[in-house]
């Protein structure tokens, strides 16, 4: 089973959901992307199962002993009470493309599963990782349609980043339990686990940029944008008087092939200036929060509009480096930004 890091609270309100005896039978886990959402409602899901057929012998604590027989039936795909609905590779995709929702017909599919007993014990687990992405409005409906009336033992965990995209109805039959971003701890753990060779500065350069989201780190890990980060940590520091850091930021991404570290280059400027406010007062935090709104409007713009990628790249370093100070503090970037 997955490792679960961080979320003790959430663990902890879902045990005492499940002592009291009077368990929801419909579950939204909510949170931001890349936290772990999913990793939490297969580990709630394998808890579940493992309780239903040995309660006596389990400790209190959400994740299984490595030997238990739910998590290794779990682990070979093979446990006849859970379910988990995600979406499908493409038939006729490249390797590892994806359909862009979960299907009517894979909701459907659940109706043999729920209309037989359980195996092992009275319950039964279905994961739907994640709810967002279900097809409207036919697998939504759908899926409707078993929330209203679960079979006995029926237990379901939506994961959802963004659950004001689902129905209404499916919400309200649901309870909400909300998880959050990572602290610090948690995230060294997660990702030392993940990344055994990577050195200490490589951790603590993903642990900022990936700001409590495990998932977004090792996006940025595997876009080898530790240097970016180093480099605009370093813009932030000491200025760009020269332009000379800007411009080979520029030159890296601005070229076709580097577009995935583009695009996660545009996310990451906003935030490494928020990092820096949290940490002024006076004017300058001011600075700090004028070159954020800033940021956030010209990242905006550039995914919107298709801005020219080079001049965008100088324009939002140009934003960092006002956080040192000087001429770029004073004056800004005076760049122009053009469509592609």
């Amino acid at each position: 089973m997955p490792a679960i890091y961080g979320h003790d609270a959430a663990a902890d309100a879902f045990l005492a959901a499940m002592a009291g005896g009077a368990l929801h039978h419909a579950w939204l886990i909510v949170g931001p992307q890349g936290i772990g959402k999913a990793s939490f409602a297969r580990a709630a899901a394998a808890r579940l199962l493992a309780e239903g057929a040995e309660p006596a012998v389990l400790p209190r604590r959400l994740a299984l002993p490595a030997h238990n027989r739910t998590a290794a039936l779990l682990a070979a795909g093979a446990h006849p009470d859970f379910r988990e609905l995600r979406r499908l590779p493409k038939k006729d995709g490249k390797d590892g493309e994806l359909a862009r929702s979960i299907t009517i017909d894979q909701v459907r599919g659940l109706a043999p599963f729920l209309g037989t007993m359980a195996s092992m014990s009275e319950r039964r687990v279905i994961v739907i990782d994640s709810a967002d992405e279900l097809e409207r409005p036919g697998a939504s409906n759908a899926l409707l349609k078993s929330l209203e009336e679960p079979p006995a033992g029926t237990i379901f965990l939506l994961v959802s980043h963004a659950p004001g995209r689902l129905l209404p109805t499916i919400r309200s039959r649901c309870r909400l339990l909300r998880l959050e971003p990572l602290d610090e701890p948690a995230m060294h753990a997660a990702l030392n686990a993940e990344l055994p060779e990577a050195s200490g500065d490589e951790i603590a350069s993903l642990v900022r940029a990936g700001a409590g989201s495990p998932g977004r780190a090792l996006r940025y890990a595997e876009l080898g944008l530790s240097e970016i980060d180093d480099a605009l940590h370093a813009i932030a520091r000491d200025g760009d008087p020269t332009t000379a850091r800007r411009a080979r930021l520029a030159k890296a991404l601005a070229v076709k092939a580097a577009q995935p570290r583009y695009e996660a280059f545009l996310d990451r400027v906003p935030g490494i200036i928020a990092e820096a406010a949290q940490h002024r007062n006076g004017a300058d935090l001011r600075v700090a929060l004028d070159a954020y709104a800033q940021a956030r409007d010209v990242a905006g713009a550039a995914r919107g509009l298709s801005l020219d990628a080079g001049g965008t790249v100088l324009e939002l370093a140009g934003l960092v480096a006002r956080l040192a100070g000087g001429p770029d503090m004073q004056h800004g970037a005076d760049l122009r930004r053009r469509p592609r």
